[in-house]
């Protein structure tokens, strides 16, 4: 396998393709990581969800972290990492411009209010929270077949 670090372009193109990631934040020193479905404008992550453990601690601590990754065998993958910082979009005028385009990049996504709209077995429906999350630094990795592993697909060993 040759592992190979992504370009920023790249990690950004992939980011552009995924729509699910999972989101990590901290707080009192303590990690917490979530699975989050989210869009992608090329400049910022926007995400809808509803008050709940994730919400609270990125409120009190702004610093994130995403990561997304594709698999398509155990020498073929990809995996990106997204740092950044947690801005929460509320209902009132300043932000009515912000709120109106991530409600266009969102819609982009199939299903796209569902985590802030559906009501759980343990909880009643909440308003939902929409969120940005402004991007500092993208990595990411890509591995890909050396030439052994690659032969040996084609023969059907692998």
């Amino acid at each position: 396998m040759l592992i190979h670090e992504m370009t920023e372009d790249e990690c950004r193109a992939a980011l552009e393709q995924v729509d699910f990631g999972r989101l990590a934040c901290a707080r009192s020193d303590q990690p917490y990581i979530v699975p989050i479905y989210f869009s992608y404008d090329g400049k910022h992550l926007y995400g809808v969800t509803t008050l709940g453990q994730k919400i609270e601690w990125m409120r009190s601590n702004p610093l994130v972290c995403l990561e997304i990754d594709e698999r398509t065998s155990h020498y073929q993958w990809m995996s990106v990492v997204v740092f950044g910082r947690y801005e929460e979009l509320p209902d009132t005028p300043e932000y009515d411009d912000a709120r109106a385009h991530s409600l266009e990049v969102l819609q982009k996504r199939a299903m796209w209010w569902q985590p802030a709209c559906v009501a759980t077995e343990q909880r009643e429906q909440r308003p939902p929270i929409f969120y940005r999350i402004h991007i500092e630094q993208v990595t990411g990795h890509r591995a890909t077949p050396d030439a052994i592993e690659a032969a040996a697909s084609v023969r059907g060993d692998a």
